[in-house]
């Protein structure tokens, strides 16, 4: 579960959004501010605000942005709810009067945000950030502005290296937003290096000094204090970090004393704050009282030890030996293959219900002692290494019968309505647990709690052993005082995903009243990546890729959302990404496909003034994918000027395929495999060059490239061929093994290596399995469904397509009367193309359609619908 999601569905139930359009309860105002950030700005100063931060930016004689570095020493302000008031006036007070660029968070909600248990750690306690013009000025702050924060109390800046023991604490990084592509092939936040190569800016939850940058005299004694504070005196010793979350760490150990091993958890005070406002160290004396209270019961771990180091709290547990249940899934489940063994459909069924009365029973001796849960999930529950028996884990949300009120943090696939309270929010949890264990998608319910009773269905009819009772008991509890009736697919008469034209009627009719064209950030709701910088125009998350969809269906011309994507494109937003899937080069794709070639070609023009050839090589945001869009405008418009830079792309393209097949070594390389991250987007661009000028080295290099992805993968037991990511094996269109296909089945034509059919077969099979957790393009089942309607693998079409066409609606949702599907998470509804509704109609329309073959760009069809 990514947790960054959690905060994008707090301010709309139906939609990802950003918090700062959180409002009252019940009101149409927003969430208050501090009174600081209501005060006029002052003369010579410009104020903006991007939803998380308001920023204060002193002015030129022009009226312009003061110049000042670009990159240095920076200082963040921490502080609490109590203190922020007072830490936001005394930074402007400071700041204003010498010139000081500054910013901070202007309002409670969002420096809560900040602060929870699973925010970003690199993030966390970061309340305003101030930019000195240098080394003395920093010096000067810290000293000065320390001394008018004393007393203020904070979370401890885990980036950052503390100031004293105020809330001050200070970092070497980026001023200016510059960004660079990573080793993981992400666009992240850059500085420059002694050679004046931009590199990654590094946020990660440590504080470390860059190689070429050396540490000012001021701060060595701050980072000596710093170095003091050990946990080599403690009668433990630390062997492994088994989880990170904002609140602290959770390490397995060893108790020197007797060699018994033991689970340490750590609470950091002033941060992995609950819905209530208490910090990781109230949260962790909840667990010691909730654990001292079952102990004996042999149901939960028991305590051990309780201490402090610095200002950490730490528990000490006994070890509870097992795994975790969520585990089980992969191993166990019998739908995560194509044909599942009915012998096995029936096994794992007996053994859910076994699983799920030790459960049951677990719980019921937590209440019969005062205790509820309040967090149960699959990730809580240990199974033994009998695979029988089970101990809850993880209470630091429990209370008492007597004091339980509504749940303050959850697991959202398991989180009860706001109704329940006490010992039936442990009773909705384990209804929930019934679902989950054959279908793990009750994130669902935090958007409609009627599709309850679909999945209870679609499970009955996978598993006929099953008691029908099993599942009606889980249902009636799940939709206890439910008004919304019968489940949603069913209640609005919906067309199912195979039901082709309603289907596709219904879902553009869906995604049309979904646009706000209105609003400036985006036109259609998506993922929650579609919030940074021009993240709600390009091709994966933004209108671009709602547009070209609708177009590739046959839907309608949407005109007033073209007219938003020009307006909204004159000009791009300084900072957007370059790229096919995550920029401009995909806008301009898009664009050039809608009848605007002018705007297609200023954008690209834009394109080409920055350094597009420092881009990684991938198709998602890289050079490959620049290198198509090149290309195919130089052919559509007859700027030979494009054509020659696409030439220039195939070029560094083809030299960095060289290079990693030179040096690349699979069983230990960290190099991202598949279609939009992978090498198979590189063999893609040069194919298709290959296809222009019939060069033999490109085609080769294209072989290699795909044979170089290919070793990333691994075949599963059911024969299915994988990327293999190390924790998990990925068979997905955009980072798995069936984007690796569609590139093979498009090379075959050309270079039929029998290699590349066999591992082609091992796709296909990695591409029919009976569940996939997600219905989208790139990480879900509308990828598969694409894929085997185009590929030429014999036997994908078929029953094996109307299978998989047929389980798109198991996942299927509704809004305004109409189609949808929940995003990326499983927590909102989405409709852009990597992840939503949009991505669902191309792939239907692939399968189903006649308006000429809906595709992926530069992904033609092999064969007619």
């Amino acid at each position: 579960m990514d947790k960054r999601y959690e905060v994008y569905a707090l301010a709309d139930p139906y939609f990802y959004e950003t918090p700062d359009r959180l409002r009252l309860q019940g009101a149409d105002r927003a969430l208050p501010e501090y009174e600081t950030a209501g005060r006029p700005v002052p003369e010579g100063w410009r104020a903006d605000s991007n939803g998380e931060w308001l920023n204060l930016t002193p002015l030129d004689a022009q009226g312009e942005p003061r110049q000042g570095p670009r990159q240095g020493w920076k200082i963040h302000a921490s502080t609490t709810r109590a203190y922020a008031e007072k830490t936001a006036g005394v930074v402007w007070d400071y700041c204003v009067p010498r010139g000081i660029p500054f910013k901070f968070v202007p309002g409670p909600h969002l420096l809560h945000l900040r602060n929870t248990k699973y925010a970003g750690r690199d993030i966390s306690g970061k309340f305003a950030t101030i930019y000195p013009a240098d080394e003395e000025s920093c010096r000067r702050i810290l000293e000065e502005l320390g001394e008018s924060l004393e007393g203020v109390e904070g979370p401890y800046i885990l980036t950052d290296l503390r100031w004293g023991e105020g809330p001050l604490y200070v970092r070497y990084g980026a001023f200016a937003r510059r960004m660079v592509v990573n080793e993981r092939g992400t666009l992240v936040s850059a500085i420059e290096d002694s050679e004046g190569r931009l590199v990654p800016d590094n946020r990660e939850p440590a504080f470390q000094v860059p190689d070429w940058v050396t540490l000012p005299d001021f701060l060595k004694p701050h980072l000596d204090a710093r170095n003091a504070t050990t946990v080599t005196d403690l009668p433990y010793r630390f062997e492994k970090a088994l989880h990170f979350s904002n609140g602290g760490g959770v390490y397995r150990g060893v108790d020197t004393r007797d060699g018994r091993k033991v689970v340490l958890k750590e609470g950091r005070p002033h941060a992995g704050l609950a819905s209530d406002g208490a910090d990781a160290i109230a949260r962790l004396e909840r667990e010691k009282a909730a654990l001292e209270r079952l102990s004996g019961l042999g149901v939960a771990p028991e305590v051990r030890d309780w201490f402090t180091v610095g200002d950490h709290r730490f528990l000490a547990m006994e070890y509870v030996e097992g795994r975790a249940l969520n585990v089980f899934f992969a191993e166990r489940h019998p739908l995560l293959a194509p044909d599942p063994d009915p012998r096995a459909v029936a096994e794992y069924a007996e053994w859910v219900r076994r699983i799920v009365t030790a459960v049951e029973k677990a719980v019921a001796a937590v209440h019969e002692r005062g205790v509820v849960f309040n967090d149960l999930h699959m990730f809580n529950i240990m199974v033994a290494p009998d695979e029988e028996s089970v101990t809850l884990i993880d209470f630091e949300a429990a209370t008492s019968v007597e004091e339980s009120g509504s749940q303050l943090l959850a697991h959202p696939g398991f989180w009860a309505p706001m109704d329940r309270t006490g010992t039936d929010i442990d009773r909705y949890a384990l209804a929930c647990l019934r679902i989950a264990m054959f279908l793990p998608v009750t994130t669902l319910f935090v958007v409609d709690r009627g599709k309850a009773a679909h999945l209870a269905d679609v499970i009955a009819g996978q598993f006929p052993t099953l008691p029908r009772d099993f599942l009606d008991e889980a249902v009636a509890e799940i939709l206890r005082g439910y008004d919304g009736g019968a489940p949603a697919i069913v209640r609005s008469g919906v067309p199912v995903p195979g039901d082709w034209p309603r289907s596709r009627d219904s879902l553009v009719g869906g995604i049309l009243a979904t646009a706000t064209p209105d609003r400036d950030d985006r036109l259609f709701p998506g993922d929650v990546a579609q919030f940074a910088i021009g993240g709600g125009l390009g091709l994966a998350h933004g209108a671009a890729g709602v547009l070209y969809a609708l177009a590739a269906a046959g839907a309608e011309r949407y005109e007033e959302g073209e007219r938003w994507l020009l307006d909204h494109t004159h000009p791009v937003p300084p900072g957007t990404a370059l790229g096919l899937y995550d920029g401009i080069a995909g806008i301009a794709y898009a664009l050039e496909g809608l009848g605007h070639p002018q705007r297609a070609l200023d954008l690209v023009e834009n394109l080409l003034k920055e350094n597009w050839q420092r881009l990684a090589g991938h198709l998602h945001g890289g050079l490959a994918g620049v290198g198509l869009v090149l290309d195919h405008l130089a052919r559509a418009t007859g700027e030979s000027a494009l054509a020659d830079r696409a030439a220039e792309a195939a070029r560094i393209v083809a030299a960095r395929i060289v290079d990693v097949r030179e040096n690349d070594r699979a069983a230990d390389s960290k190099r991202r495999a598949g279609l939009m991250r992978g090498l198979s987007g590189p063999a893609l661009f040069l194919l298709r060059r290959y296809e222009r000028n019939g060069d033999p080295e490109l085609l080769q290099l294209a072989v290699d490239a795909l044979r170089l992805d290919l070793a990333r993968c691994r075949t599963a037991r059911d024969g299915g061929l994988q990327v293999d990511e190390g924790q998990r094996t990925m068979p997905y269109l955009g980072d798995g093994s069936v984007g690796i296909g569609l590139v093979i089945d498009d090379l075959l034509r050309y270079a039929p290596h029998d290699d590349l059919r066999q591992a082609r077969e091992g796709i296909l099979t990695a591409a029919t399995s009976r569940f996939y957790v997600q219905p989208g393009l790139f990480e879900g089942r509308a990828g598969m469904i694409l894929h085997l309607a185009r590929t030429t693998t014999p036997g994908a079409t078929g029953d094996r397509l109307a299978a998989q066409i047929d389980a798109l609606g198991w996942l299927s949702m509704t809004y305004e009367g109409q189609l949808a599907f929940p995003g990326h998470q499983m927590m909102r509804l989405s409709t852009d193309l990597g992840t939503g509704a949009a991505g669902c109609l191309l792939a239907l329309a692939a399968a189903l359609g006649d308006a000429g073959g809906a595709h992926l760009p530069f992904l033609p069809p092999l064969r007619r619908p």
